[in-house]
């Protein structure tokens, strides 16, 4: 497959991006659920756009479209489970040959529910349930995504649905990871020069070969960007502080409108060696945070420190 673009995005890139802007928001939501973060579901939805603006010349016919991408989506999921060393474990007991009764799938008022507990089921359960019963996919068509049969699919819907029977209606907030003292005060330095609109103090902080991504514009080195120039340029009141998604530390950017401070978008900012390394800016994304709740995005007033910093 061609590498990713590299730098500002082309004008066909971003144009492919346009066709598919109805469907981002459920992609994001497949991914977020299978994979349990809203982050790294956007970032798997990402390369997921970008293999299927690689391949779209094998698409025979337009109205498949939405059915193509979440079965690349599906994949993807996937591999980045197989990578976290979940697929072995969560698929032991898995097979398309397992005869059972099917529960009986969840009304329309329990969706939202089901989002938020499907992520304590194996990825096949997982992506079952969130094909048939969320998204509303046939049998069939989730057979077919997910690779499987549609007697895989029943037995896969029976299991997971009644696990999920047992759980209780809501997930207890998770808390939020802890970052280690060194981390904590250099991410402490960023937000405060970033505040400050230091931009030269910003870079002092990144390493000569950082990397930066924004969604949908840019991919690339830090340096050959016009990241800070657009944060300068930007003639709305913002500011940079602490929180959490999926309890993983991040920083978010908010805007001040009607006399109130609003989460706008997160940033991911990866250290390594005592250095930012990889920026990951989501500001073209507001399906990270539109359905967040409370437990899911937190605000903070400064970085959660390991225990005995």
């Amino acid at each position: 497959m061609p590498e990713r673009p590299t730098g500002l995005f082309d004008a066909r890139y971003r144009a492919f991006l346009e066709t598919v802007s109805d469907v981002r928001a459920q992609l994001h939501r497949y991914c977020a659920r299978m994979t349990g973060s809203r982050l790294d579901g956007e970032d798997l939805m990402q390369e997921t756009l970008f293999e299927a603006y690689t391949k779209i010349e094998t698409l025979d016919d337009a109205r498949s479209l939405k059915p193509w991408l979440f079965r690349i989506a599906h994949n993807r999921c996937i591999d980045f489970l197989r990578r976290r060393d979940a697929r072995e474990h969560a698929e032991s007991a898995y097979s398309d040959d397992i005869g059972a009764v099917a529960a009986e799938p969840a009304t329309t008022d329990a969706h939202r529910a089901i989002e938020r507990l499907v992520g304590h089921l194996p990825p096949k359960e997982r992506a079952c349930v969130l094909l048939k019963d969320v998204f509303d996919y046939s049998l069939e068509e989730t057979a077919d995504l997910v690779d499987s049969t549609v007697g895989g699919v029943k037995s896969a819907l029976s299991r997971g649905r009644a696990k999920l029977a047992g759980l209780p209606a809501e997930p207890t907030g998770e808390p939020s990871r802890p970052l280690d003292p060194d981390t904590a005060r250099l991410l402490q330095r960023y937000v405060d020069l970033f505040n400050r609109h230091d931009w030269d103090g910003v870079r002092g902080l990144t390493s000569a070969d950082a990397r930066l991504r924004v969604a949908d514009c840019f991919d690339g080195l830090l340096r050959s960007s016009p990241y800070f120039a657009e944060y300068e340029r930007n003639p709305e009141a913002w500011t940079l502080e602490f929180g959490a998604i999926d309890a993983e530390p991040v920083l978010l950017v908010l805007f001040q409108r009607g006399g109130q401070w609003q989460v706008a978008w997160p940033v991911r900012v990866h250290v390594a060696g005592g250095v930012i390394d990889r920026i990951e800016d989501y500001y073209a994304c507001p399906w990270v945070i539109g359905n967040a709740s409370e437990s899911d995005l937190k605000r903070m007033t400064g970085p959660v420190v390991s225990p005995g910093a």
